[in-house]
């Protein structure tokens, strides 16, 4: 039971999410970074082998080089308790796969949107020399903002150069295999492309190019037959789109487009010009200088009949051999009963009959005990394959070759323990049966080699791992300290990048906790100038300022704070105040307007005009005699006034007052 699991010490598994017949996949919690993660936990079958766990520890680390929008990104790669794992960025959304079963079919932009997606992360894994060779519509990723990410990089190469498939299987999803991929043959980017082909066939009409009642029956169309057109299921498919999926189809390797890139830019074309002629056919054909491997799967009769040791006479039965594709286990081709004509092709005729009387005459010759030596010539003999792992590759073929075996170097690596030109690993293993036909291949060691040490500085710490043994180093201890880095993040290391090392060479780093914290300061009742100091001096960001009014506190001062006082902060925190903006009402000034009253008038009306800001407004009017003057009138005000004194309404003074 793997749902509350700690995995690393870091990863707590939470619920499944998916799964498939190589893997199941959980929803996880890092600890450390506090995130969600995804993480693949490999079926059993996958990890019994060393080989295969190395090879697949390669392939990892190799597709967590790969670093673009639409490709699912590989943290870190484990074991624990017999489960091999490998934990990758979670995304939340759903399978191409699902969401083309629960509409049927998608729309002509909408697909070739998505296309084009899948075309960048190809491109960018193919410029970096890695193929997928598992492009199906299970392993695209659909983001609720409908962007793309391709999953599962680097797996299917190490599934495919593994023993499980040594022992005569077939790993893979067959709908959407390629040719080559169906034969057995050298697979390389362009069987993504096709790959890809019938991808984009499913987006759009809703079902695969080729279905059969088994397995081998859908192999065998890849091989030899040619996929209804699209448009003959959706009359909505535009011609252009037609032409780019089709030529992702071809059977012939060198008629498929020859990068991602080139379908990007016809899928571009094709959503200006949905219906023009602008798809170019690739003219040429390497057939003439290919060899091709047989078609295991219509030769298996003869294969076995040559290869196997003949049955002993009182047995009709013939030895079976089960094919497994996409965890489906088939029975081989039944055998033609004896006695029975097979069918023959018109155009062998001639050559056939050419063969089976020289065949008769053979027969006649060998009549009685010939029967015997016909069966020898057939039988292949198998030995014991000895121990040649840390022999020299020299020492190895002598071994072998005593025996009437071949030795075949498959590959030669770097290995820090195993020195150089001598044997790491052999398939088949030691005493284990192996035809003479048959090579023993092996791995030949490359002995140690000087790395540089790669800079960690900046890197999170999911990677930091990956990015050393991608080098051949070794991930040491780490200790965590107080920086500007955010939290999880490398702050040095105990080798300076650059630096050239032995291959194995332990690095040690630390990593970034965050800023330092602190107690929040109470800046409550505090003059927000003297508070936008402190926080200069405290490294403290400050927010937004908004305003309030409150007769009971004084002006300026702080009346809230974002972040209450006492609470543990980190440097360069942002922080929010309301402030205080109440100014009670001035009280008006006042002054005596003072003039004196013309004496040959014995009685005059008296006016009093105040002027602010262009407004007259009248403040006093009476009567007077000449015996009051000179008169005192009593005036208020604020800021700049005119008092304008008016006698029988004729202006007699006019006095400005700043008050």
């Amino acid at each position: 039971m793997m749902i509350g699991r700690v995995l690393g010490d870091r990863y707590e598994v939470l619920e499944k999410i998916g799964g498939g017949g190589m893997a199941l996949v959980y929803k996880a919690k890092c600890r450390l970074l506090n995130r969600f993660v995804a993480i693949k936990v490999l079926r059993p079958e996958f990890t019994e082998d060393e080989e295969f766990v190395k090879k697949f520890r390669r392939e990892a680390q190799s597709a967590a080089s790969l670093s673009h929008p639409n490709i699912v990104g590989i943290y870190d790669v484990g074991t624990e308790n017999n489960s091999y794992y490998i934990v990758m960025e979670y995304v939340k959304g759903q399978t191409l796969k699902e969401l083309i079963k629960s509409k049927g079919t998608l729309g002509v932009e909408y697909s070739t949107n998505i296309a084009i997606q899948i075309c960048y992360a190809l491109d960018q894994a193919h410029k970096n020399n890695i193929v997928h060779r598992d492009i199906k519509s299970h392993n695209i990723l659909i983001r609720e903002d409908n962007s793309v990410k391709v999953t599962d990089f680097g797996i299917a190469r190490a599934v495919s150069s593994s023993t499980i498939t040594n022992t005569g299987n077939v790993i893979g999803s067959v709908h959407y295999f390629s040719p080559e991929q169906a034969r057995g043959g050298y697979v390389d980017e362009k069987s993504d492309i096709y790959s890809l082909g019938v991808v984009m066939y499913e987006m759009l009409t809703g079902r695969l190019p080729f279905e059969g009642e088994s397995p081998i029956a859908v192999a065998l169309k890849h091989i030899q037959e040619e996929p209804e057109l699209p448009s003959r299921i959706n009359s909505r498919i535009p011609k252009a789109i037609e032409a780019i999926i089709m030529k992702c189809m071809e059977k012939e390797v060198s008629k498929r487009y020859n990068s991602a890139s080139e379908i990007i830019n016809d899928l571009r074309q094709s959503l200006v010009m949905p219906n023009g002629d602008f798809v170019k056919k690739n003219r040429y054909s390497d057939e003439s200088t290919r060899v091709l491997e047989p078609i295991k799967i219509i030769d298996r009769e003869v294969a076995a009949e040559i290869n196997e040791e003949p049955e002993s006479k009182e047995s009709n039965e013939v030895k079976e051999e089960k094919i497994v594709i996409d965890d489906y286990s088939v029975d081989p081709i039944p055998k033609v009963p004896e006695g029975k004509d097979k069918p023959v092709q018109n155009k062998r005729s001639i050559k056939f009959t050419i063969v089976a009387i020289f065949g008769g005459l053979l027969l006649a010759l060998l009549l009685g005990g010939g029967i015997l030596f016909v069966n020898s010539l057939f039988t292949v003999k198998e030995v014991e394959v000895p121990d040649i792992r840390n022999n020299s590759e020299e020492e190895a073929r002598e071994k072998l070759s005593a025996l009437s075996l071949i030795l075949e170097v498959t590959e030669r690596v770097f290995n820090k323990d195993i020195p150089e030109g001598s044997i790491i690993s052999q398939n088949p293993k030691p005493n284990e049966k192996n035809k003479i036909t048959n090579p023993v291949k092996v791995v030949v060691s490359k002995g140690p080699r000087k790395v540089t040490v790669p800079k960690l500085e900046g890197e999170s710490y999911d990677k930091v791992k990956l990015i050393l043994e991608g080098e051949g180093l070794v991930e040491g201890t780490f200790d965590q300290e107080y920086s500007e880095y955010p939290n999880g993040f490398v702050i040095r290391q105990s080798i300076a990048p650059g630096i050239s090392v032995d291959e194995g060479t332990t690095i040690d780093y630390v990593i970034s906790i965050g800023p330092e914290k602190f107690i929040m300061p109470s800046y409550l009742g505090a003059d927000i100038e003297d508070v936008k100091t402190d926080l200069i001096i405290k490294d403290l960001i400050l927010g937004n300022i908004s305003y309030e009014s409150n007769s009971d506190k004084p002006a300026d001062t702080v009346l809230e704070q974002s972040i209450r006082p006492g609470t543990e902060v980190s440097r360069k925190s942002v922080v929010d105040f309301v402030v205080n903006n109440y100014k009670p009402e001035p009280a008006p000034s006042s002054f005596k307007l003072h003039f004196s009253l013309p004496p040959e008038l014995m009685s005059m009306k008296v006016t009093v005009y105040k002027v602010q800001n262009e407004i007259s407004s009248k403040i006093y009017e009476s009567i007077h005699k000449s015996t009051d003057s000179p008169l005192e009138i009593p005036v208020s005000g604020e800021g700049n006034v005119i008092f304008e004194v008016y006698i029988n309404d004729s202006l007699h003074e006019s006095v400005a007052h700043n008050f």
